[in-house]
């Protein structure tokens, strides 16, 4: 059975369909709820590593650039799931060229509430904690562009939302090209204080062929 829920500002469903939502108007944020269970015996093992791939241009490209690491790291499962994510962004990018990191975090990156500058993103934590993100209603829009701290951006820190570990997020950033709909607002989970490591895969357009 395929569920998805729909809000004001994001979608989340089982089924990657759910993700071609992020081009409705007024949609920022689409996920795509889904097991990692069936990749777990190689997350564990790169997890423990401090992994930094980096590859850019056609999948092709990509994964040509990454397949050697990964194989020498016996993750040949990683490797088809990240084939995948790449084949679902370019539906829904509709690019050609695309910048792809696969890295083991040890810290908090992004502290402050930010929006990206690009069109498209998409992330997929695969071990520890999800990117967190707010609805658009606990957001102080003013707050954020006097590049105040958390506390003038979130209005109600209770009900800050956080991506699942293995879930596939699409992201719409600031320079996407429709008017009538805000860039999400997100943020990096903390981890630094307790140690905690995530492996991130991150996935940014290099060019847009939008008509």
């Amino acid at each position: 059975m395929i569920a998805e829920i729909v809000n004001e500002n994001w979608v989340i469903g089982n089924c990657s369909d759910s993700l071609q939502n992020i081009h409705h108007k007024g949609i920022n944020i689409a996920i795509y709820n889904r097991s990692v269970d069936h990749l777990s015996g190689e997350i564990i093992q790169l997890i423990e590593k401090d992994i930094e791939l980096r590859a850019s241009g056609s999948i092709g490209c990509i994964i040509s650039s990454i397949m050697d690491e990964l194989k020498s790291l016996n993750a040949i499962l990683l490797l088809k799931d990240i084939e995948r994510q790449l084949s679902l962004f370019s539906q829904i990018a509709q690019s050609t060229s695309y910048r792809l990191l696969l890295a083991t975090i040890k810290s908090n990156m992004c502290r402050r509430f930010h929006t990206d500058i690009n069109d498209l993103r998409l992330l997929c934590t695969y071990s520890g904690l999800g990117t967190l993100w707010l609805t658009e209603d606990n957001v102080n829009r003013k707050g954020l562009d006097t590049y105040g701290d958390n506390e003038c951006i979130v209005l109600d820190e209770s009900r800050i939302q956080q991506a699942e570990t293995g879930s596939i997020v699409i992201l719409k950033g600031a320079i996407y090209p429709q008017e009538g709909t805000a860039a999400i607002v997100h943020r990096s989970p903390s981890i630094e204080e307790t140690g905690q490591r995530r492996l991130l895969l991150r996935i940014d357009t290099n060019e847009k062929l939008w008509t």
